[in-house]
């Protein structure tokens, strides 16, 4: 089991100068508005909870273990871009930040270096955080399938502002076809 939290959130993608371009909006009366639409829309798709998998906008994220996993493993909510430090409970239970030498990171994939191994840590059950891993992950420059995707969801919130009614019923809202075609190379399944 494994748990990943967002430590830093990443800054938006989209500013509102450009949603509001998109929007076609020449006024300032729904700027607050559209800045909340905006992260409804980012914050359905990025980060460990969002419908891809993976982070969009440069983010700190941590993974919580319960111990280390044998040979190497892919850091969730890629893309990683690198990692800022490894803390993990010794077979005592005394947290230690792990030496930089034992491991690496080849892509989203961490691992021991070379002929060396991983540390003994802590066992017990519902241990999970016995090891953290601290990572920065997302993209330097987000992918235009995606900022466009964003931008679609943006324009959908903006028109649309309340659920939809089918026959006295809540209808449920799908992303729009073509938001899920941008979006279907970047997703991850689990």
């Amino acid at each position: 089991m494994q748990r990943v939290v967002v430590v830093t959130p990443p800054e938006p993608f989209i500013d509102l100068a450009e949603a509001k371009e998109h929007l076609r909006v020449d006024h300032d009366d729904d700027d607050d508005l559209i800045s909340v639409l905006i992260n409804a829309a980012t914050g359905h798709i990025d980060g460990p909870d969002g419908w891809l998998g993976r982070a969009i906008g440069v983010q700190t994220l941590e993974l919580m273990l319960p111990g280390f996993v044998a040979g190497s493993f892919a850091l969730p909510c890629p893309p990683a871009l690198f990692v800022e430090g490894v803390q993990y409970e010794d077979a005592h239970g005394v947290v230690q930040q792990l030496d930089t030498s034992i491991y690496e990171m080849h892509d989203d994939v961490i691992g021991t270096a070379l002929g060396k191994s991983w540390p003994s840590t802590r066992l017990y059950r519902g241990g999970l955080g016995v090891v953290r891993i601290r990572y920065t992950a997302g993209y330097q420059e987000v992918p235009a399938p995606i900022r466009v995707a964003v931008l679609m969801m943006l324009g959908d919130l903006y028109k649309f502002r309340e659920t939809s009614i089918v026959n006295g019923t809540p209808a449920a809202i799908r992303i729009p076809t073509t938001v899920d075609m941008l979006l279907q190379p970047f997703r991850l399944y689990a």
